[in-house]
């Protein structure tokens, strides 16, 4: 009896392990089977990821997608000659839309470094929102302390400001609609073309041909009271460099600071101005808003809270713009755009 139990028992051990192996075989080609099944799924989830048109991959948003472009919208005339004084080429870069169906709104820009840095080259994604709203802009240069002291510079945008008039016709410029604009010494020099009279002979040497007359200045923390910067607990090193060893130095810091121009008639101003800039005093701002106000000339100063001498915040940034925008539609010059990320 014992052998036929343990031949019986070795016989149910065999089958029991034969149905074991099975069930792994089985186990087995299930697992190979499913995994050639995600491995299509996977090829054809691929293959239709790659023919099936997506947004993330196929499509560029509104800003890039113009930038793509911008190339077909514009055409650059570079390095023209406005204006020769002392030997010295002043020139403008031209951006020019192709498909204007008429005479274009001009932006005349001036760049900043106190009158003695700086270049137009240096300053060309400052045109960035103006180029995206399909204006025409004239990027200006100018002579620097190291060629010509004060008043030069002044001397020199009024002539480019005659220019452009001058040669409205060939390049499609609006001169009804000429903004002016500039960040530092170049908001500056933007106050002081659009505001200094024929009468104070500082565009004498451009043989003026046309009356003066812009219909806006954006002035980006400029220098109104130049005389301020030259002694002083405001006095600064670029403003003394800018007059040299000028006898009359004081006079002439007189002569070219906007406020001395202020009066009824000036086309409107918007004013944007850091309350802790440490180059050009913000209560230069605030005393031009003022004196303007007084005269009854149209004027806003946007202040940026805790803002230095530029290098603003995207969110101030875009604020700033915002204020553009509605400063240019409160006097026909059209909406303004958002500006391009990192426009400062």
């Amino acid at each position: 009896m014992r052998r036929v139990a343990c031949i019986v028992g070795a016989r149910h051990r065999e089958r029991r392990a034969a149905r074991g192996f099975m069930n792994l075989a089985y186990k087995g080609k299930a697992s190979r089977m499913s995994t050639r099944f995600l491995s299509l799924t996977c090829l054809l989830a691929l293959g239709a990821l790659l023919l099936a048109p997506s947004a993330s991959v196929a499509q560029l948003d509104q800003t890039a997608a113009w930038a793509s472009h911008v190339s077909n919208e514009y055409r650059v005339v570079p390095n023209v000659t406005y204006h020769v004084a002392n030997g010295f080429d002043n020139r403008v870069d031209l951006y020019l839309p192709r498909n204007a169906s008429g005479p274009a709104p001009v932006l005349m820009y001036i760049h900043g470094g106190g009158w003695v840095g700086g270049s137009k080259e240096g300053n060309v994604l400052r045109l960035l929102p103006w180029l995206e709203k399909g204006w025409a802009v004239v990027n200006v240069q100018y002579r620097l302390g190291r060629i010509s002291r004060a008043p030069a510079a002044v001397e020199d945008c009024l002539c480019a400001l005659h220019w452009v008039k001058s040669n409205a016709e060939q390049y499609g410029f609006d001169t009804s609609r000429i903004v002016l604009t500039g960040n530092s010494a170049g908001g500056h020099l933007a106050l002081t073309t659009g505001m200094v009279p024929g009468s104070a002979g500082l565009d004498l040497e451009c043989q003026p041909k046309n009356e003066l007359g812009v219909a806006a200045i954006i002035n980006w923390y400029g220098i109104t009271d130049v005389g301020d910067l030259l002694q002083g607990e405001n006095e600064k090193s670029y403003a003394v460099r800018w007059m040299g060893s000028l006898p009359n130095r004081l006079d002439v810091a007189r002569r070219v600071s906007p406020l001395s121009y202020v009066r009824d008639g000036l086309p409107p101003v918007l004013s944007i101005h850091g309350d802790a800039d440490g180059v050009v005093p913000y209560q230069h701002a605030i005393r031009l808003h003022e004196e303007l106000s007084s005269a009854g000339v149209d004027n806003e100063l946007h202040t940026v809270p805790g803002g230095g001498h530029g290098g603003f915040s995207r969110d101030e940034t875009i604020a700033i713009f915002e204020s553009i925008q509605a400063f240019l539609g409160k006097h026909g010059l059209g909406d303004m755009p958002a500006p391009t990320q990192g426009q400062q």
